[in-house]
């Protein structure tokens, strides 16, 4: 064998076994997302977005500001927990989940899918804060 093809199949091994050893330690998902409490930890950006626009934005008529507290002037910080319509927005949702799992047996229900009975828009249909029912016949 020629020196060159020796020198050139060495470097490719290094180069695999280096790219191994890179990949080895890098996570087995790596999330964008930051502290995550109802949604799954590992949810896709495609059923994130659904959920957050398709559910929320949709069902209560509000954009992501409403729940999500600013970083700057121009850009929100999701993971930030300072306004208190995202705690509420966090209790709603496993309340929601909870009337689906245990009054209509819907096993491992997830809001954005279609699977599910009662969603935001049950309530909401659109409205921040729906009208309270008075309690009079």
């Amino acid at each position: 064998m020629s020196v060159k093809l020796i020198t050139i199949s060495a470097l490719c091994c290094a180069v695999v076994v280096m790219t191994a050893a890179t990949n080895k330690n890098k996570p087995a998902i790596d999330t964008p997302y930051k502290n995550l409490q109802v949604l799954p930890k590992d949810i896709s950006p495609g059923n994130m977005q659904k959920i957050m626009v398709g559910e929320f934005e949709d069902a209560l008529g509000v954009s992501c500001g409403f729940c999500h507290a600013k970083k700057d002037s121009t850009e929100l910080d999701y993971a930030s927990d300072a306004k208190p319509e995202k705690q509420i927005a966090r209790q709603m949702l496993k309340m929601t989940l909870n009337l689906n799992r245990d009054y209509f047996k819907i096993e491992n229900p997830m809001v954005g899918t279609s699977n599910i009975a009662v969603t935001c828009n049950t309530c909401h249909r659109g409205d921040t804060f729906p009208e309270q029912p008075s309690g009079k016949n």
